[in-house]
């Protein structure tokens, strides 16, 4: 799999630190606009509390849990659709991304400088709403110049069809406002997905990046509040974290780690939930193999195959596969152990039909 999430801001709302607090590597977090000119690229365990109890039940030599990566991009300005601030630059990188995880300022403070010398969070996210709109908006436009005398002289079928979709896309970007908010049909969504590569079509989670004191607090947060009211209208997902509480707890040994939290009132740390939430967003699930020698979390594509996810394990799976022997992790917690599972009959011999569902354990026969 080699999807990845973007992480995405104005410049000093604390991206840097929260990319080395899930990574926990140190790439530079300065205050000032544009430390981050080069994407960071970072590779993070999903946490799977599946995947301990499988370790533990099997006992194997080794235990290794489902990745993807995060891209840490530098901060956007306005005017970074028209080029501002290395925005060409910028812009191309969130293209890169399957999706988008975007960090807003929601806390005050007098030694933190802000790019529009304020907090304000609505105002930052409607800055990189219509950046990423313009640029997208040029990209329709581009594809409308050259299909519409096809569509509207030739009648041609495919273009028809493309103009259908564009021109909604195109009313709504020249308000400003993200193409996500507009309700594609199903068919139409992965149409314009895969062929026009907009931005602002990415699906997206904000991370409201809160104060020490706020995030005991969350409730009274007015900037937490604002993010949300946007957030709703999207239909999209808001995490509150504290990006200095979540770099400090990344550094702990885990022991020091539930301490902290336990301190905190929570149960698990913020980027846990970030990881988790974008590990969904993406459209991934995870299936397992198990064993004495291995216990191994997978990542694959919601809606891939059996045969396909073999290919996952290695090519030759997929191109011998002969069938799959399945059940799910529900069962073996249930009752305790492999055989146990065998014994209730809930072992399923599956072909090359067959969709993979999230928490299967499998094992793949094949010949080559």
């Amino acid at each position: 799999m080699s999807l990845k999430a973007g992480i995405v801001g104005l410049p000093n709302v604390g991206k840097s630190t929260l990319f080395n607090a899930i990574t926990n590597s140190h790439v530079e977090a300065a205050n000032y606009p544009f430390a981050t000119i080069n994407p960071n690229t970072g590779v993070v365990n999903v946490p799977d509390e599946r995947l301990t109890f499988l370790s533990n039940l099997f006992n194997p030599k080794k235990t290794i849990q489902a990745t993807f990566e995060f891209y840490d991009i530098a901060g956007l300005v306005r005017g970074a659709s028209k080029g501002e601030g290395l925005g060409n630059q910028f812009l191309s990188h969130i293209r890169e991304c399957d999706a988008i995880v975007e960090v807003v300022r929601c806390f005050d403070s007098n030694e933190i400088i802000h790019v529009d010398e304020s907090v304000d969070p609505k105002r930052d996210i409607e800055t990189i709403n219509l950046e990423l709109a313009m640029a997208d908006l040029a990209t329709v436009e581009k594809r409308i110049a050259n299909i519409s005398n096809k569509a509207r002289i030739n009648k041609d079928k495919e273009s028809v069809y493309e103009m259908s979709i564009l021109t909604p896309l195109q009313e709504i970007l020249l308000k400003g406002e993200p193409a996500r908010l507009l309700k594609l049909k199903d068919e139409d969504y992965e149409f314009a997905f895969k062929n026009y590569h907009l931005l602002t079509l990415k699906p997206i989670i904000y991370v409201a990046n809160v104060s020490d004191s706020d995030y005991m607090d969350l409730d009274n947060c007015k900037y937490l509040n604002q993010v949300k009211e946007i957030a709703d209208k999207e239909g999209s997902q808001v995490i509150p974290i504290s990006c200095e509480i979540e770099y400090e707890l990344s550094s702990l040994p885990k022991e020091e780690r539930m301490e902290f939290l336990t301190t905190l009132g929570a149960t698990e740390s913020g980027l846990d939930k970030i990881i988790k939430a974008t590990y969904k967003l993406l459209n991934l699930s995870t299936f397992f193999t198990v064993g004495e020698d291995e216990c191994r979390a997978w990542t694959f594509k919601d809606g891939m195959l059996a045969p396909q996810c073999a290919g996952i394990i290695h090519t030759d799976f997929e191109k011998g596969f002969i069938k799959a022997e399945v059940y799910s992790y529900d069962d073996i917690k249930a009752l305790g152990s492999e055989q146990a599972v065998k014994d209730a009959g809930k072992l399923r011999i599956e072909g090359k039909t067959y969709q993979m569902k999230d928490g299967d354990i499998v094992f793949y026969k094949f010949n080559v």
